[in-house]
């Protein structure tokens, strides 16, 4: 015949994480990429299994492609396609000088300078 376990209602535990003592009902199992340890925790000490450990447990569909592609006419259609867009950062304007064709540069930087007296004590 099996042995009977003794009800818990009254048994003392210790919290395997912090140590303190409290109730045997009141620790919590702990539970890691969705696998219960034997590791009781304290509700204090309790953390919920985290979503990013389990990360590689199942498939993740991120599609990266476009079915059927079409190249971009825009640019030979009217003249204001998607690549007439100045986008205007390091280079200013067109971003290589062999693509100039691509992307016309009206963006040229301008600087003006004031005459700058500088003395050195």
């Amino acid at each position: 015949m099996a042995n009977k376990f003794s009800s818990a209602k009254n048994s003392i535990a210790e919290c395997d994480r912090c140590g303190f003592r409290y109730k045997l009902s009141q620790l919590k199992p702990l539970t890691i990429k969705l696998k219960i340890t034997n590791i009781l925790v304290c509700p204090e000490c309790f953390e919920a299994d985290h979503p990013q450990l389990q990360l590689g447990l199942w498939p993740v569909e991120d599609p990266q492609a476009v079915r059927n592609p079409r190249p971009d006419n825009s640019y030979d259609e009217g003249g204001f396609g998607s690549r007439m867009i100045e986008w205007g950062w390091n280079p200013v304007g067109g971003a290589r000088s062999f693509d100039s064709y691509l992307t016309l540069n009206s963006l040229v930087g301008q600087a003006l300078t004031n005459s700058v007296i500088v003395t050195v004590s």
